[in-house]
């Protein structure tokens, strides 16, 4: 059994500018899947940089509101919503909300920092 407690994970910077702790990365254990799996922070008013992902990731957004864009549409998101990002498109979160905007990251294939462009 593999458990993980997002207090043991280390956050850090993504290129976009979002504050991530990696929870489950298919490269990094014994795990029989081809996703990584990060929880995402962005505090009141603040917005990812614009990037694109060679591959798929979803958004689930566990609390707060924002606004996500991708290419050219926008759509407002809160706590519940889940959010398909197809590969190779331009996309960006931002609060607009008074709390902070927490959600996941679920990245398939996992994600690699080569697969990542910030614009």
């Amino acid at each position: 059994m593999i458990i993980k407690h997002l207090d043991e994970c280390p956050p850090f910077l993504a290129g976009d500018k979002t504050e991530l702790r990696e929870l489950l990365h298919a490269a990094k254990g014994a795990y029989a899947f081809r996703y990584s799996l990060a929880h995402a922070s962005l505090p009141p008013g603040a917005r990812s940089v614009v990037h694109r992902l060679k591959t798929a990731e979803v958004y689930y957004i566990l609390n707060g509101s924002g606004c996500m864009h991708i290419d050219d549409e926008t759509a407002p998101v809160r706590s519940g919503d889940a959010v398909y990002i197809p590969p190779q498109t331009r996309q960006w979160v931002e609060n607009t909300g008074p709390e902070e905007l927490t959600f996941l990251c679920i990245v398939d294939p996992a994600w690699r920092v080569e697969d990542e462009e910030v614009l």
